[in-house]
């Protein structure tokens, strides 16, 4: 990894070791972003528009960014310290994610953060994972929280979510244009001829299986201090030990709530039932489709087809 210091100033802070959540879509980044969002000294954005107009042109576009590292890096400084900016109008244009987690009432005015004592900033923004590699040589001391769920979970979740799926309608999918097309998951030529056929499920797999590729890519370049992987799975099972874990990794008290409420949502949605989540909503041909297309991941990770 490129070993270059670059000084970023965001409101007369310099932004030192930076935390940034990535996962598969539906893999739980977006829950330790919330967590992470409500703790004390942080600054965590979900979704700013600066970032996000960044993060979707070179996730759907690699092309442009590749043979130009400096230069994309150089971009996505300035993307963060635009969306990092706490102003008295910087939370307007906000997602209604991220004013959530901080607390911010729909039609309030004003930011999400006190610049008395904020020592760090983050992000956790949707698909940041695909320009992960770009992320890292932008800020080199960076720490990140990568995120893994079955990826039969969360295909089911992705299956659900109208905004993830709009992804693939014809006016957005640049599977030809653009190959390979680590945003849709097509690597070589037999997972272009194989699109056509997919069903929504089995596209949704290409993608996550992308990610836990990139995750690995991440796992293997990146020093142990400065990534984190954590288990959707344990999140829900072993709440406190989590939390534990990523306050000491975040450098931060990070707030279990949000955290002991989806573990509580969780259980209860479970109680009395043996089979897998994704059970209920996949069919067997879905499940089918996934395992054969991201089984050798699956197992990789632990999770028996």
């Amino acid at each position: 990894m490129p070993t270059a210091r670059h000084i970023l100033i965001v409101n007369s802070r310099s932004v030192h070791q930076p935390v940034f959540v990535v996962g598969a879509p539906h893999s739980g980044a977006d829950l330790i972003g919330r967590a992470l969002k409500a703790s004390p000294g942080f600054h965590l954005t979900i979704g700013q528009p600066s970032v996000l107009r960044t993060v979707y042109a070179f996730a759907r576009r690699p092309s442009m960014y590749q043979g130009r590292t400096q230069a994309a890096a150089t971009v996505i400084r300035d993307a963060f310290a635009q969306g990092w900016q706490v102003t008295a109008s910087s939370c307007l244009e906000c997602t209604r994610e991220c004013r959530a987690a901080a607390g911010l009432a729909a039609d309030a005015v004003g930011p999400c953060a006190e610049l008395r004592g904020l020592e760090t900033f983050g992000d956790a923004s949707p698909d940041l994972i695909y320009c992960a590699e770009a992320l890292t040589y932008a800020f080199p001391d960076a720490r990140i929280i990568q995120v893994i769920r079955d990826g039969r979970d969360a295909v089911a979740s992705m299956l659900a979510d109208p905004v993830v799926m709009a992804w693939f309608r014809p006016s957005f999918v640049n599977v030809d244009s653009e190959f390979p097309n680590p945003f849709f998951g097509l690597e070589d030529p037999e997972d272009r001829d194989l699109w056509p056929q997919l069903s929504p499920a089995g596209r949704c797999a290409l993608r996550w299986r992308w990610s836990v590729r990139l995750a690995a890519r991440l796992h293997h370049s990146l020093p142990a201090g400065q990534l984190k992987t954590i288990r959707y799975e344990q999140l829900l099972s072993k709440p406190d030990e989590a939390v534990a874990d990523l306050s000491r990794f975040a450098g931060t008290s990070v707030q279990a709530a949000e955290i002991r409420n989806e573990a509580r949502t969780a259980r209860t949605r479970g109680r009395g039932r043996r089979a897998p989540a994704y059970e209920l909503s996949l069919s067997s041909e879905d499940t089918t489709q996934i395992e054969k297309i991201a089984g050798e991941e699956l197992r990789r990770l632990g999770y028996a087809p």
